[in-house]
């Protein structure tokens, strides 16, 4: 069948805001404003005219390499609960992980603020964290962890959460249907296994498929 033609529709472009520092990630806010991870371990809100704010109460992040503060998402009843979930490379005594943060936005600070998954896996280093962050219809979180480069043989292993697609509970919490919740071995966070660095995550619109 033939696809009618619509005209093009002009789109105007203006920057809203520049000289950032490695920005990561984007997450629209009700009312016009975003919020914006820099991968230094800085999180900015930034009003609809580009004024911004630097947002405190973050957790503690290992900025180094690709290692940062990473992905940001609003909780689908934001405008009820104000919270958000980000992701980061924590520090640990060994060296980094992949960790999610979940916490409240009142104004210009982070409140209530809770880590809710971390990896297992804490190597040093600075490449391939990950990270990426979705919630689907069902309200399932899902999660991706990199492989960590030097250890990516670890992406096959059960034990292990290098190379995963991590699915939690909002506040934690693992899910009793989680694909590998009663295999011995494995982790009961795991959702999908054997992936190097995965940086894109989506739910489709129409199906609410991963």
């Amino acid at each position: 069948a033939d696809v009618p033609k619509e005209r093009p529709v002009p789109l105007r472009v203006r920057p809203l805001a520049q000289d950032l520092h490695h920005p990561w990630a984007v997450a629209s806010l009700p009312g016009g404003e975003h919020l914006v991870t820099e991968r230094r371990g800085q999180l900015l809100r930034i009003s609809a005219k580009g004024d911004r704010t630097v947002v405190s109460g973050l957790p503690t992040v290992y900025a180094q390499g690709q290692g940062g503060l990473l992905d940001i998402i609003v909780s689908p009843s934001f405008t009820n609960d104000q919270t958000l979930f980000l992701s980061y490379a924590e520090p640990s005594t060994r060296g980094a992980r992949t960790a999610v943060y979940r916490a409240e936005l009142r104004g210009s600070r982070l409140v209530n603020g809770q880590r809710i998954f971390a990896q297992k896996d804490d190597y040093d280093g600075g490449f391939h964290f990950g990270s990426r962050l979705a919630i689907d219809n069902g309200g399932y979180l899902f999660v991706t962890t990199g492989d960590r480069y030097h250890h990516r043989d670890r992406a096959q292993d059960l034990g292990s959460h290098l190379g995963k697609i991590i699915r939690i509970q909002t506040d934690g919490r693992v899910p009793a249907n989680n694909p590998l919740v009663n295999q011995p071995g494995a982790l009961p966070e795991i959702y999908s296994f054997g992936h190097r660095n995965l940086q894109g995550l989506a739910i489709h619109p129409d199906t609410g498929k991963l």
